[in-house]
């Protein structure tokens, strides 16, 4: 059958708007950004089986309500804050193609949508345990509220504000197992809480320019470089000790995690020497990505 020419412009015209609308949802979800804080859900649950000896098989609903759920309520973080910063995104290259900068969403939409996902995603976190609901409450208020209304336009400390919201996320898979009271939870806590100072940095750096534009109080904005350097090789540094407290984890775990923390300390140290310090940014920024994502891949991969 030979279509039309007016059908295939239809056609085309239907794979057009799909294409827009999947997206302009990967820019309101900021799809990237949520599927990275999925992953420490899935390995906190994962590692809480672990842990204590619990079958996976006789807890796959509860695996689901947790992803599920958690998932939902970072969404909902996630649009809030498109929705709240579109003066911001407005000023950014890297966001103007953001639904609810180009008009494809109204901001009364996602303001709906937010709370909606939000709130649904507390739902399903409420038929796993009270604690995990605590810990995903803790996140998306840091987020939505500490973070995007509050530290992120006015102090420099908004990098330590919003660090906390994406470290409780195991926390929230483990609390949906068992209690967060063992030393394993504790230290992905504090390797997300720390990678995220240094990797938040590099992002920050490599964008100084749109920050500044917008008004937004990064570090490498109002205290320069060479002091955001400093912080960097600080926080890149307190990470070397935490492989050791996963030692029932293995040894390859101890000695892979160790000698990343080595390399990426080794970058940090060259930036104090280079010259192109926009071209370092993006260097360490690409590092503190394969970085976090080979760390819970491991901590998956030697647990099976």
């Amino acid at each position: 059958m030979i279509l039309s020419k007016t059908e295939s412009r239809e056609g085309q015209v239907k794979t057009g708007q799909i294409t827009t609308f999947v997206a302009d949802m990967m820019a309101l979800f900021k799809g990237i950004v949520l599927i990275a804080n999925v992953l420490p859900v899935f390995i906190g649950f994962w590692l809480a089986l672990v842990f204590t000896n619990i079958s996976f098989s006789v807890n796959v609903n509860l695996f689901f309500l947790t992803i599920i759920g958690s998932t939902l309520v970072m969404a909902g973080a996630l649009v809030l804050n498109n929705w709240y910063e579109v003066d911001l995104d407005t000023a950014m290259d890297r966001t103007q193609i953001r639904p609810t900068v180009t008009g494809r969403i109204s901001l009364k939409a996602a303001l709906i949508l937010g709370i909606v996902l939000s709130i649904i995603g507390f739902v399903f976190l409420a038929f796993t345990t009270w604690e995990a609901v605590l810990y995903a409450f803790i996140g998306w208020f840091t987020y939505v509220i500490m973070y995007t209304m509050w530290t992120k336009r006015k102090y420099t400390f908004n990098t330590i504000v919003g660090s906390i919201s994406g470290a409780v996320t195991p926390l929230i898979g483990w609390a949906a197992v068992a209690s967060v009271n063992h030393i394993v939870p504790i230290v992905l806590f504090m390797i997300l809480f720390i990678w995220q100072m240094p990797h938040t940095f590099a992002i920050a750096m490599k964008r100084h320019d749109e920050y500044k534009a917008a008004g937004v109080a990064m570090l490498p904005v109002i205290r320069g470089f060479e002091m955001t350097k400093r912080q960097m090789f600080v926080y890149v540094a307190c990470l070397l000790p935490f492989p050791f407290f996963l030692a029932p984890l293995g040894t390859a775990f101890i000695i892979v995690s160790t000698l990343m923390n080595l390399a990426w300390l080794g970058l940090v140290i060259r930036g104090f020497f280079v010259k192109d310090d926009i071209k370092w940014a993006r260097i360490n920024f690409v590092v503190s990505v394969n970085y976090i994502a080979i760390i819970f891949i491991m901590m998956f991969l030697v647990t099976l």
